[in-house]
């Protein structure tokens, strides 16, 4: 697959916690050089980010991120706000506690409740694989698919571990029709991004393959 085919699919992504203004211009400056799906950066960055790129690049952010254990309340209240700062798309994380209790119907509710927040804006739901059993991501993918969420996402980034090809074909067996499937978390080459791709996912949250590209020229 063409280099400049992947990097449309890839959320071009910094969201360390001492990332700075210039960082994310920098970032902003380099997705649409390489003509990415959009940049995903912090919330208290959407703002400053939208007047910077205008409509040249979608804008992506995280909401109760990276835990997930914020209230519903609370995550609504931040998806609205990143909205009004002018986010395109919004990647939530889902409460791991609610999971691991088997409390699925809350979990589809928050989903839900979030989506109606975005109405046509993108929203991607982060459930963490690292920390799941196999039973856990199948209904995930579920809760996903009945909230009616645009994608289903790997990782933050933040935990044990990142993307993994058994997930994504876990996901691509699973959700239902209309759910896309996000990859994101150590992916470091360009075989691993076409791979995932072959395999569903159709974006790839990942720094490096912008990097790898300005390192070659």
């Amino acid at each position: 697959m063409d280099r400049k085919e992947i990097l449309k699919h890839v959320d071009h992504t910094l969201l360390s916690q001492t990332a700075t203004w210039e960082e994310i211009k920098g970032i902003c400056d380099d997705a649409m050089a390489y003509g990415t799906a959009s940049v995903c950066i912090p919330p208290s960055y959407v703002g400053r980010a939208r007047e910077y790129v205008g409509s040249r690049m979608a804008v992506c952010t995280v909401i109760g991120f990276p835990n997930g254990y914020n209230t519903t309340a609370v995550k609504a209240f931040e998806t609205r706000e990143a909205l009004r700062e002018g986010a395109d798309e919004i990647d939530m994380v889902v409460n791991l506690g609610d999971v691991r209790e088997g409390n699925f119907h809350k979990v589809t509710e928050e989903i839900r409740t979030l989506k109606e927040i975005c109405g046509d804006k993108v929203l991607k739901v982060i459930i963490e694989t690292c920390l799941l059993t196999e039973e856990e991501k199948i209904a995930l993918c579920g809760c996903v698919t009945e909230a009616g969420a645009d994608y289903i996402k790997t990782s933050t980034g933040f935990s044990t571990g990142g993307a993994t090809f058994a997930d994504i074909e876990l996901f691509a067996a699973h959700v239902g029709a209309g759910v896309k499937i996000k990859a994101a978390g150590g992916i470091s080459s360009f075989a691993d991004a076409e791979r995932f791709m072959e395999l569903g996912a159709d974006r790839l949250g990942t720094s490096r393959l912008v990097k790898i590209m300005k390192a070659e020229n």
